[in-house]
Parts: structure tokens; C-alpha cells; sequence
């Protein structure tokens, strides 16, 4: 443990940072399981209802800086692909 307060208060801002991030990934990775069962259930209005929540939360997670902006604009598009084929099929 830090002897310097500074240090004391640094160690106990990581450990909200680190929480708050942890539950923001888990967030938005909960979302996006929603969508693949839709997708995998083969519900189309119901993929697309999870899509546009889940669209939102990835792209709050890459402003907050716990993914990176090019990795969720790829998951959502990459999402977006699926549940538009499921529409045609």
C-alpha cells in the first residue's frame, strides 16, 4: 500500500475506473448476445429491436474509451450485415 496520499488517491480512482469500465464491457456485451440469439432464433423484428440498443451501447463503449472506435464501428456492421440477411432469407 502507498504511503503518500497522492498515490492513496490514485489507487482508489483506478479501482472506480476499473469497476466502472468492467461493468460498461459487460454492458455492451450483454447487448450484443442479445442480438445473436435473435439472430440465431431467426427473428427478424426482435434481431433489429436488440440491434439499435445494442448499436447505441457499442458506440457509447468506443466514446468512453473501452473499445477502440474501429473495432465497434467492425461489431456493428458486422451486425448490421446479419440481421439484414436474415430479413432476405
Amino acid at each position: 500500500m502507498a504511503n503518500i496520499k497522492s498515490s492513496q488517491k490514485s489507487i482508489r480512482q483506478d479501482a472506480k475506473r476499473t469497476a466502472r469500465n468492467v461493468a460498461r464491457r459487460s454492458r455492451m456485451r450483454t447487448y450484443v448476445k442479445r442480438v445473436e440469439t435473435a439472430i440465431a432464433g431467426g427473428d427478424h423484428t426482435e434481431a433489429m429491436a436488440a440491434l439499435k440498443i445494442a448499436q447505441s451501447e457499442i458506440d457509447t463503449a468506443a466514446q468512453k474509451g473501452i473499445v477502440k472506435r474501429n473495432m465497434a464501428a467492425r461489431k456493428v456492421a458486422r451486425l448490421n450485415a446479419r440481421v439484414k440477411a436474415l430479413a432476405s432469407a
